[in-house]
């Protein structure tokens, strides 16, 4: 995966009195595993300098590198977040739950539901003005569909503006990234064969550790659209 800048990486913030944050999370799952950080890089395909920001809270990954992460781990996403279940395939757009990584300004609806056999995961996100992400790179393909504001998308070394109604389809492997160059939050549908919510069987080498009570930044639900 490539390195992001300094100037890219979102400044992790305090979930709350008492609530641990994810840096000080994925260090101890670390540290259990018995894993050093040139270990965890190679297994989760996330930078050596990178995994240092995130451990000590000076950077804040999206939620596709946090699951990449848990993979390195052996653990599960919910592990260092509380994100909602989906049992059914219905959501309802009043109903869903918000909820963030740690204290980074992104947000996230789940869409997708999981069961047996399923291969996507989709959420809308909420891209807040001057937000830059990290540079990701990872197995399986995506598909982002922009329903609000103007992006600025990179990929494999382009850049592209993306407008409400606008598309885009392509390999996780290619390295990309969104900025938000805005003064207005950006909305949109990304839906994405990378395992977020689930761990491959081959994988998983969970040693029975309690699950995070990490809370979401936000757990408000949204209000109806009128």
């Amino acid at each position: 995966m490539s390195v992001p800048s300094d100037d890219e990486a979102t400044s992790g913030k305090s979930t709350g009195a008492g609530q641990p944050k994810v840096g000080a999370l994925v260090r101890a799952r670390r540290r259990q595993m018995h894993m050093t950080l040139q270990a965890l890089s190679d297994a989760a395909g996330v930078s050596v300098g990178y995994l240092s920001q995130i451990e000590r809270d000076l950077a804040m990954p999206s939620l596709g590198t946090l699951a990449q992460i848990a993979q390195g781990l052996g653990a599960e996403l919910n592990h260092f977040i509380l994100a909602p279940a989906i049992d059914t395939g219905l959501s309802r757009a009043e109903g869903r739950m918000v909820f963030s990584v740690g204290g980074s300004p992104v947000s996230y609806e789940r869409i997708g539901a999981d069961f047996a056999g399923n291969q996507l995961s989709s959420f809308v996100i909420t891209i807040p003005p001057g937000h830059r992400s990290e540079v990701f790179s990872h197995e399986g393909e995506e598909l982002v569909y922009m329903l609000e504001g103007e992006i600025l998308f990179g990929l494999d070394g382009d850049e592209t503006t993306l407008s409400p109604g606008d598309g885009l389809h392509f390999r996780g492997i290619q390295p990309h990234y969104w900025w938000n160059k805005t003064d207005t939050p950006v909305r949109l549908i990304w839906t994405g064969t990378l395992p977020l919510f689930r761990l491959r069987a081959s994988q998983s080498n969970e040693t029975g550790t309690p699950k995070s009570v990490l809370k979401p930044a936000m757990t408000k639900t949204k209000p109806h659209r009128k």
